[in-house]
C-alpha cells in the first residue's frame, strides 16, 4: 500500500469510531481530485481486514480481489458509471461475507453516476444493513445529487502546502517540488497532478524550472499534446485555470468575462467530444499573441 500523507487526523478518527462500533456506514469523502481520497479508503479498509490471518489483506486490496470489498469506478472507455455496475454491487451486497466480517463498497468517481445508476444506488443504500460499509468518493467542484449527499455523513479532505511538497518529493525520492515553476504550483494543483506533470515534462525533455504557463500552452498547441497525451487532455481545464489565475486583470483583454467564455466553450467541447484545435487556435489568437 502506498504511504498516506496529510490525512492522519481524520484517519485516526475513523479507526477510533470503527473500534467503538459507532462509525457511520454511509460515508462520503469529498475533496480535490488527486489528494489521496481513494488511497485513504484503501488504507482504512486494509485496517479493517488486516486481522484476517487467513489472507494477506493488503495484497488482495491492492489487486482489487478481496472477497469482502467491492469497488466501482468509471471505466476509461465509458462516460458514466453504468447501472450494470450498480447491479453487480447489489449482487455482491446480497451474498454472504467472508469470515462473517463487514463488507465494504467503495464507489470512486461518484460524480459520474448517471440518473439510472444513481436511483439504483439510492435504493441500495437506503436498506438498513449495518454489515455493509459504503465509502463514496467525490471530487469537489463536481455536483452530485442532494438526495445522495443527504444520506451520507460527509468528511472533507484537504492537504496543506507542506504536505503536497512532501508527497511529490517522496514520490520521486528527490527534492523535486522546489524545481517546478511557480506558474504550476498553487491552489488548483494537487500532488497527483504535479507528479504526472513532472513525468510529462521529463518524457518530453521540457525545462520545468523556468517554464511559464504561457510558454507551456503555446507548446501544447504547437505539438498538439491535447490530442496525443491522456494526462494533458484530461487536465486542460486546470491549465486554462492556471493561465487565468496568473493573468486575469493584468491586461485589458484578459477579464473574468473572457475567462467565463473560454470555460464554457471548453466544457461544451468536452461534453460533446468536439474538435479542440479550433478552441486553442482562438485561445492563442485572442490571449497569447501580443
Amino acid at each position: 500500500m502506498n504511504k498516506l500523507f496529510g490525512h492522519e487526523y481524520i484517519f485516526n478518527n475513523f479507526i477510533e469510531l470503527y473500534e467503538k462500533d459507532i462509525l457511520p456506514n454511509k460515508i462520503l469523502l469529498s475533496g480535490k481530485r488527486g489528494i489521496g481520497k481513494s488511497l485513504f479508503a484503501n488504507h482504512f479498509v486494509n485496517h479493517i481486514y488486516s486481522n484476517d490471518n487467513e489472507i494477506k489483506a493488503n495484497i488482495l486490496i491492492e489487486n482489487n480481489s478481496h472477497p469482502n470489498i467491492f469497488r466501482i469506478f468509471k471505466k476509461k472507455d465509458k462516460k458514466n458509471i453504468e447501472i450494470s455496475q450498480i447491479r453487480q454491487m447489489i449482487e455482491f451486497q446480497n451474498c454472504s461475507s467472508f469470515n462473517n466480517k463487514i463488507k465494504s463498497i467503495i464507489i470512486d468517481d461518484l460524480e459520474y453516476l448517471n440518473d439510472n445508476s444513481t436511483n439504483a444506488l439510492l435504493k441500495s443504500i437506503e436498506e438498513p444493513n449495518q454489515k455493509v460499509l459504503f465509502i463514496l468518493i467525490n471530487n469537489s467542484g463536481r455536483n452530485i445529487p442532494d438526495t445522495l449527499r443527504s444520506r451520507c455523513i460527509e468528511f472533507k479532505l484537504s492537504l496543506k502546502h507542506k504536505e503536497i511538497k512532501l508527497i511529490v518529493d517522496n514520490y520521486f525520492n528527490d527534492e523535486i517540488y522546489h524545481n517546478i515553476s511557480n506558474d504550476f504550483v498553487n491552489y488548483y494543483t494537487s500532488p497527483s497532478f504535479l507528479i504526472f506533470l513532472v513525468k510529462f515534462f521529463r518524457e518530453n525533455s521540457i525545462d520545468y524550472l523556468n517554464l511559464t504557463i504561457e510558454q507551456f500552452i503555446i507548446d501544447l498547441i504547437k505539438n498538439k499534446y491535447y490530442s496525443k497525451n491522456h494526462f494533458i487532455n484530461k487536465n486542460l481545464n486546470i491549465f486554462i485555470e492556471l493561465f487565468f489565475y496568473k493573468n486575469i486583470n493584468r491586461s485589458k483583454k484578459i477579464s473574468y468575462k473572457i475567462k467565463e467564455y473560454f470555460y464554457l466553450k471548453l466544457s461544451l467541447i468536452k461534453k460533446y467530444n468536439l474538435d479542440l484545435e479550433t478552441f486553442f487556435l482562438e485561445f492563442e489568437e485572442k490571449l497569447l499573441n501580443e
